[in-house]
């Protein structure tokens, strides 16, 4: 009985390999071949993305996404040359991709939030940005956060979803940025004279972009004052630098020529010829 189950058993796994041997020895050979192919291709998109000096953190992304795919497709026609029906492939592909998507939406929101960011690129390594009330250089994009350092030193990293989402203020895209110094000095001050010592004084700046334009315009006539806005360029990475200099240089200039900051006064009638001036201190509030 042991001998007849024993042989029995012989042959039904000979019919087994022979029905079936065909399709694993196909799936073998694709398999070898499906592994060296995806290792050309890599290595094809490796040196494309090289070339096009895409940002490190997609092109990883890219990388490993393609590797998923490729793999995935390779595994897929496998399982066709064994007979797995295609919609088996399907359904367990979707299950696991809803399983995936629920887990993990806060981190498919920045994923996505990162993917936006390295491909339209608002902002890239070393660019001073203003977002979320951060303001910052940028240290390092990654596919789920960014990362910037404040001029106070601290790193704040941030999820690409809100990053994304929100608006960039760019301060280090364009090449040159306009200074803005608000001035306030007293209604006797001869206009002409102000803007001829404010510009002596924002000239002599040794960074300052000379091909644009160093003005001075009378920006606003105020209760105690007449306000002044002096304006020039400088190249964007140098803005702060530049904007601290230049205020201490027009008050060095304004100091020189004996033009003084007005104090608030107010004057108090006491009769048809008589006046008195009282200096009003301003309000701490």
């Amino acid at each position: 009985m042991n001998r007849n189950f024993w042989l029995e058993l012989k042959e039904q796994l000979l019919d087994f390999l022979i029905e079936i041997g065909p399709e694993i020895f196909y799936s073998v050979v694709t398999l070898i071949i499906g592994i060296f192919a995806i290792k050309i291709l890599m290595n094809l998109l490796k040196g494309a993305l090289r070339r096009s000096k895409v940002e490190l953190s997609l092109k990883t992304f890219v990388e490993s996404l393609s590797v998923f795919v490729l793999y995935g497709f390779l595994f897929f026609v496998i399982g066709s040359i064994l007979g797995i029906k295609t919609t088996s492939f399907i359904a367990v592909f979707g299950a696991a991709g809803i399983a995936i998507g629920l887990a993990l939406q806060g981190s498919l929101s920045n994923f996505a939030g990162g993917v936006l960011i390295l491909v339209f690129k608002p902002f890239k390594v070393g660019d001073l940005i203003y977002v979320n009330e951060n303001l910052g250089f940028v240290e390092q994009i990654d596919i789920l956060y960014t990362r910037i350092k404040t001029f106070d030193g601290r790193i704040i990293t941030m999820p690409n979803g809100n990053v994304s989402n929100s608006d960039v203020d760019n301060r280090t895209m364009e090449k040159y940025r306009r200074i803005d110094l608000n001035l306030k000095f007293a209604f006797g001050e001869d206009i002409d004279n102000l803007r001829r010592v404010i510009i002596a004084g924002m000239n002599k700046h040794p960074k300052l972009a000379t091909h644009l334009p160093v003005d001075v315009w009378l920006d606003e006539i105020g209760e105690y004052e007449m306000k002044l806005k002096a304006r020039c360029w400088v190249e964007s990475i140098e803005f702060w630098p530049a904007y601290w200099e230049q205020l201490e240089a027009v008050k060095k200039e304004l100091d020189r020529e004996g033009i003084r900051i007005p104090i608030p006064r107010h004057e108090i009638y006491r009769g048809a010829q008589e006046t008195t001036e009282i200096d009003v201190k301003p309000s701490n509030n």
